[in-house]
């Protein structure tokens, strides 16, 4: 697991050095970093050896959401082949998830292969199958309302942080965002926390716009499509959650019913009955000194009384 991630931080910070970017994915520029153990659904795909049209080889990356133990939510065009066709399959030899790590040089969180990808046929929104389930880390909950003008969203993305920069970062960035209009399937969002321009950027493709805090379940609202070269104070196109529901449930269904099915948490034990420690004896009261003065000539008395039925007597019968 530690090799891998080395190996894995490595050789995307050495291909995007070098300039293989998707174009239209999108960290997030102007915004904030994560704290480690926050947003811990938050998932970095590290797409290693894409095929180009001349033959050769790529590399790339997109952010996601944890949405199921087995699935995540992200863009349909971070599936793409050599012809720029989004495909339904993992388009690289190897395309890896780390979820629950915000810090990507750190050891923390899990990391999984995605081994299948359906994707909508409308909608800019594809689902990655991982090898394993991932077990103790919150899953986002589907958003099932049509999301309204003015509404608050936050967006955590492992992507660039300046359209000029040529690495992503290792540490999740998030800002706040602002729903401005809805269509049948996007929504567009402009920036607003930490500032007016805190905007997606490349390789920030999937990340998830969503209302809730830092820990939990949050709701995921919309994916990260496309928009203008970070930073910028206009808006950006994200696909909405809520109108393709349906659709990501037939597929994730399954997994949600067998997760259910299945607690990663042992339930408490009840606790054990008390016991009532037995009393412990009082100790027995002294007598008060007074109280034997008093006594005193009764207890002469009695002792003369027995002395004289005691002494023999003429005519008496003693029982033996």
């Amino acid at each position: 697991m530690k090799t891998l991630s080395r190996v894995v931080v490595a050789l995307v910070a050495a291909t995007l050095g070098a300039g293989a970017l998707i174009s239209p994915a999108h960290a997030i520029a102007n915004g904030e970093d994560v704290d480690d153990g926050q947003y811990a659904f938050a998932v970095k795909l590290t797409d290693i050896g894409i095929p180009t049209k001349n033959g050769g080889k790529r590399n790339s990356s997109c952010s996601g959401g944890l949405i199921s133990p087995r699935w995540v939510l992200t863009a349909g065009h971070c599936f793409k082949d050599e012809n720029d066709r989004r495909v339904s399959r993992p388009v690289a030899d190897r395309t890896v998830a780390t979820i629950g790590r915000a810090d990507l040089t750190g050891k923390a969180g899990f990391s999984a292969n995605v081994v299948e990808v359906r994707q909508h046929g409308d909608a800019d929104v594809a689902l990655a199958r991982l090898d394993r389930p991932i077990k103790g880390v919150p899953l986002m909950r589907l958003n099932r309302k049509k999301p309204v003008k003015g509404q608050k969203v936050r967006l955590v993305g492992f992507g660039l942080t300046d359209g000029k920069d040529k690495q992503t970062t290792v540490r999740l960035q998030t800002g706040l965002f602002e729903i401005t209009r809805t269509s049948k399937l996007e929504m567009g969002v402009i920036g607003r926390s930490p500032r007016d321009d805190t905007s997606a950027c490349p390789h920030d493709s999937g990340g998830p716009y969503f209302v809730g805090g830092p820990t939990g379940s949050p709701t995921v609202v919309g994916v990260v499509s496309r928009g203008p070269t970070c930073p910028h104070s206009g808006a950006d196109t994200s696909a909405r959650v809520d109108a393709i529901a349906p659709w990501i449930l037939s597929v994730i269904g399954a997994d949600l019913r067998t997760a259910a099915a299945k607690p990663t948490t042992k339930p408490p034990e009840p606790p054990s009955p008390v016991r009532a420690e037995p009393r412990a004896a009082e100790p027995d009261e002294p007598v008060p000194p007074l109280l034997w003065v008093a006594a005193l000539p009764i207890v002469l008395l009695i002792g003369a009384l027995v002395m004289w039925t005691a002494k023999p007597r003429k005519g008496s019968h003693r029982r033996r």
